[in-house]
């Protein structure tokens, strides 16, 4: 086989990596979802349930298309590097590069030139994020659209930022509490605690807001069809005509627009709040008493 045929050959496995996992999570709901009349928005299918000593853990359609996501993304990744030279002579590289430059560019802007080594992690929350709701076009529930989901991402950046936080010091973010005075202390604590909640419950809601509305749009102009062309003949009657046009377009705001602008807030969010979180001047005071003391026994 020569090299020309071998790096096709695992191109096309590194593109079936892409759209196996979505297509193997559409037959899997076909074949697990009851056949029923009208809409029910009922939360994710639950495939089978674990066995485990406080409560069963469910396995959902959200865990598959997650994963099938995790996957899609990684060989999406794997096609666009497979092959780069020096100077790129592949629209892939120089597309893979942009986004690169991009992602750079946005921490570089937001967070400065110590935070560029956040660049993968924010480009794969943007990745996720969007993969994830975008697979609602597909007739998938979105993995963004289950709280679990989101708030576990916002507990994940809840973590980098109370970590970032603590490079002062222990004592200087407990006293940050009860700044300006003391009095102020609860509620300092109440929206630390916030963060999080604010910041999975915004992009959650959004989302699922989306399906619902889209949902139950198209179900009404499908019953509108069918009383207002009740009067065709044979099979014309059936043909739910209003719901051709009108759900495309909401399908583009809610589906489309809105989850790439909440993976867009979320990636946002989780920059401001851990550069804006760091105490540079603590932190550079602490690192100044390290190199003294380190200093002392050379002495």
């Amino acid at each position: 086989m020569t090299k020309e045929r071998k790096d096709k050959l695992i191109d096309w496995l590194y593109l079936a990596m892409v759209i196996l996992p979505y297509v193997i999570c559409m037959v899997l709901k076909v074949l697990t979802t009851p056949g029923g009349e009208g809409i029910s928005i009922t939360g994710a299918h639950i495939y089978f349930e674990i066995p485990m000593p406080l409560m069963n853990l469910c396995i959902t359609e959200v865990q598959a298309t997650s994963v099938a996501v995790i996957i899609s993304i990684f060989g999406l990744c794997l096609y666009m590097t497979h092959g780069i030279k020096v100077v790129p002579n592949t629209k892939r590289q120089l597309i893979a590069e942009w986004v690169v430059e991009k992602v750079n560019g946005l921490i570089k802007d937001n967070m400065g030139n110590r935070y560029m080594a956040f660049a993968p992690f924010i480009a794969a929350i943007m990745a996720i994020s969007a993969f994830s709701s975008l697979s609602s076009l597909l007739g998938l529930f979105p993995p963004t659209s289950d709280m679990n989901i989101v708030a576990g991402w916002a507990i994940l950046v809840f973590i980098l930022i109370t970590y970032y936080k603590l490079k002062g010091g222990l004592f200087p973010y407990v006293k940050g509490f009860f700044e300006p005075v003391p009095v102020f202390a609860p509620f300092n604590i109440i929206g630390e605690i916030a963060t999080p909640v604010s910041m999975s419950f915004r992009h959650y809601g959004n989302v699922l807001s989306g399906v619902v509305i889209s949902t139950l749009v198209a179900s009404a102009l499908n019953g509108l069809s069918q009383m207002l062309f009740s009067w065709l003949p044979g099979f014309l009657k059936d043909i739910p005509l209003l719901r051709v046009g009108l759900p495309a377009i909401l399908s583009v705001y809610f589906d489309i627009f809105s989850g790439l602008m909440q993976a867009f807030i979320f990636a946002m969010l989780t920059m401001l709040y851990i550069a804006t979180g760091f105490p540079e001047e603590e932190y550079e005071k602490r690192q100044a008493k390290k190199k003294k003391k380190k200093a002392l026994p050379a002495a």
